[in-house]
């Protein structure tokens, strides 16, 4: 995981090379890596959709499989990095000696951080200008926090870049320019670098040391009696339990330091087994249940993605968690509460497929046969159901209208929307009801642009675009106690609901509908109060002021009545529906809008430019820092204003500054804005119609 070009597909591709997975090395540059595969991938020379695959490593006389997926570093592709880490067990977070610690950094680190994940740190691109080591280092602990250890140090740097000193060996290993398997010598320390080896390896020791009683009383007494087992051992333990982060160099285009950073995920990095047990819940009793990573456990495994593939169709990716799973055997998924048949297992390379019969516990593999299997279902033995934590993914921020060029594209376009919705769950397609548009939403202009790209490539259809659109969202910003009445008489039986209820901003940090019932003395009877609360829920799709989502929302039900014959479930619904319709306006309601945050690398000469233009776009400066030559402007700015930005920052800075961008939170829009936005959506509601 990493930022945009910091190297993960191309240190991805000499892992393979390297272990045999591949005879030939493929460059990202020339669109030839084995897992950039898509043909957009190819074009643009960046990681759309992530990769998996197996390779085998020897290690100490011992064969070791290593199961590896290769993740985007755009933001706009940010969940195939989240669904990934979900499943692993450890990462490889790369950087670029030149760039350091850069935004997406820092942003796939917490991603990390949120699902436990062990990492190691892989200092990439040791043969640029201006690359340093010690310094990424030193932003590891500054920006994310981490106590990062060095176990090498890199001997020369930009040019003159050539080998690596291994701290635990003492031992200087010089890599040869050409791509033999084993392109490299192991010679003694050179000797200008012998004084900065000791300081270094003394600190890894006592970073080691501090992890275990027994080595800090070694350390203490004697460093030198300490083993190179005893320091990969006790880095092991640290890693795993994330207090310590060994830190490795190289330049993976120029297959430097690539052999040894295999060696670090065999040493540091935890097996299925150093993970342990997975925790979840059984779906019948709600009691907490664990399943251990063994073949004789019940199987249970997690679908963390979904792909469309032209030759067999509906691919689950699955990371098996315990037991095993057979080719043509049944699985429960958990939250349909259905069996599914897996007909086909694949052991995935990219995007091709080896058949095999079964898989088995700490394992990927591919599935296809199945009816309705989604992104985030746990499917596990039908004796032994388990319900594994699913996953979180971000909404989108960005929409656009589309509509086929021709009227015979119509279905194709529905069918294909919808596999590729299936496949990204921040990909998000709607129909306006007003206008009857299709609208598509994802994360941002490059996602979109891709999602179109592939419509015309993969499914053949030609479609009309409409310009990019905000995703804006409704809020209320006070509370207001109202009643509601919804009584219809018809021939026979009416319709009776009365509610009484406060309706206002929820608390800080919930989103959604917060549903609060302090209803006594059977005033309302219970089996309708979860109408009443469906009814808000439902309501909230479309704001009051220009039909937005309402984000989140408190409502506190106090009291009401019912009629022993009219009232029905359907009824309070109703009238909870009315109810947000008739309050909200009294809400003080605020139109939201999506910021973002933006970080602006540039010469210094084209900074106050940059700034007035920042400034003109109501763009809020938060910081502007330097590194070498380059000024840093972070910065945060609405969407609405960001279209179009690179070009403009391209023309501003003759082409020398770069941005990156991405979301941060929604802020209310000032008053203004907020009314133009409204009046040309011209939103009515059914009832004023």
């Amino acid at each position: 995981m990493a930022h945009i070009d910091a190297g993960k597909t191309t240190t991805s591709e000499r892992i393979l090379y390297y272990t045999g997975k591949t005879h030939k090395i493929g460059e990202v540059h020339d669109g030839a890596a084995t897992m950039d595969w898509m043909v957009e991938e190819k074009e643009r020379g960046i990681t759309i959709t992530s990769a998996a695959t197996t390779c085998f490593w020897h290690y100490n006389g011992q064969h070791y499989q290593i199961n590896l997926i290769d993740t985007p570093g755009h933001v706009d592709f940010t969940v195939e990095v989240e669904r990934s880490l979900r499943v692993l067990d450890g990462t490889i977070a790369t950087f670029c000696a030149v760039g350091r610690v850069q935004p997406q950094s820092e942003t796939v680190w917490h991603q990390a951080d949120k699902y436990h994940v062990p990492k190691i740190a892989y200092v990439n691109k040791m043969d640029r200008v201006g690359a340093d080591f010690l310094a990424v280092i030193d932003e590891i602990k500054q920006k994310l926090g981490a106590t990062a250890i060095p176990i090498c140090l890199p001997i020369g740097a930009e040019d003159s870049f050539r080998g690596i000193v291994d701290l635990i060996d003492r031992k200087a290993i010089i890599y040869d320019e050409g791509t033999e398997l084993v392109n490299y010598k192991i010679e003694d320390v050179p000797a200008d670098m012998k004084e900065d080896v000791e300081i270094w390896r003394n600190k890894l020791l006592e970073a080691v040391a501090g992890q275990d009683d027994k080595l800090l009383q070694k350390y203490f007494d004697d460093p030198e009696t300490i083993t190179k087992d005893e320091i990969i051992a006790a880095l092991r333990k640290a890693t795993i339990n994330r207090t310590l982060v060994p830190a490795c160099c190289g330049s993976s285009f120029k297959d430097k330091g690539v052999q040894f950073l295999l060696d670090a995920i065999i040493r540091y990095l935890p097996s299925p087994l150093d993970k342990g047990s997975i925790k979840g819940t059984d779906p019948r009793t709600g009691d907490e249940v664990e399943r251990k990573p063994l073949e004789t456990d019940p199987f249970c495994g997690l679908v963390f993605k979904i792909a469309t593939d032209p030759f067999v169709g509906r691919l689950a990716f699955i990371r098996i968690y315990s037991g095993m799973i057979k080719a043509g055997s049944y699985v429960l998924n958990t939250r349909s509460g259905k069996n599914e048949r897996i007909s086909r297992l694949f052991q995935m390379h990219s995007n091709k497929q080896n058949p095999i019969d079964f898989d088995e516990a700490g394992d990927i593999c591919a599935a296809v046969g199945f009816k309705e299997l989604h992104t985030g279902d746990t499917i596990c033995d039908e004796n032994h159901p388990i319900t594994l934590e699913s996953m979180i993914f971000p909404n989108p921020v960005i929409g656009l209208a589309v509509e086929p060029k021709t009227q015979k594209d119509l279905d194709k376009l529905d069918i294909a929307l919808g596999k590729l919705a299936e496949e990204d769950p921040t990909f998000t397609v709607k129909s306006n009801p007003d206008t009857g548009q299709t609208i598509i939403s994802g994360m941002g202009e490059l996602h979109l642009e891709i999602i179109v790209d592939r419509l015309r490539r993969e499914f053949g259809v030609e479609i009309n675009q409409g310009a990019p659109e905000v995703n804006y969202k409704e809020a209320v910003t006070t509370s207001f106690q109202n009643r509601e009445l919804f009584k219809k008489q018809t021939g026979g039986r009416g319709k009776y609901a009365d509610i009484v209820f406060e309706m206002g901003p929820a608390d800080e940090g919930v989103t959604g509908l917060q549903f609060i019932d302090e209803v006594k003395g059977g005033h309302i009877p219970r089996e309708f109060i979860p109408s009443v609360e469906k009814g808000f829920q439902a309501a909230m799709v479309n704001g009051v002021l220009a039909g937005y989502e309402v984000q989140s929302l408190k409502v506190r039900l106090v009291d009401g009545s019912f009629h022993p014959v009219d009232s029905d479930q359907l009824s309070f619904e109703i009238c909870a529906r009315a109810a947000f319709r008739h309050t909200m306006p009294k809400c003080g309601p605020v139109l939201m809008e999506p910021i973002m945050a933006l970080e602006v690398v540039t010469p210094e000469e084209y900074m106050g430019e940059i700034v007035g233009d920042l400034n003109r776009r109501r763009g809020q400066v938060m910081n502007m820092d330097s590194r070498g030559t380059v000024r840093i402007i972070k910065a945060n700015v609405p969407l609405a204003e960001q279209f179009g930005y690179v070009t403009v920052l391209r023309t501003l800075s003759s082409g020398r500054a770069s941005s990156t961008m991405e979301f941060s939170h929604y802020s209310a829009v000032p008053p203004s804005l907020a009314k133009e936005i409204i009046e040309k959506h011209g939103y009515v509601t059914k009832e004023e119609e």
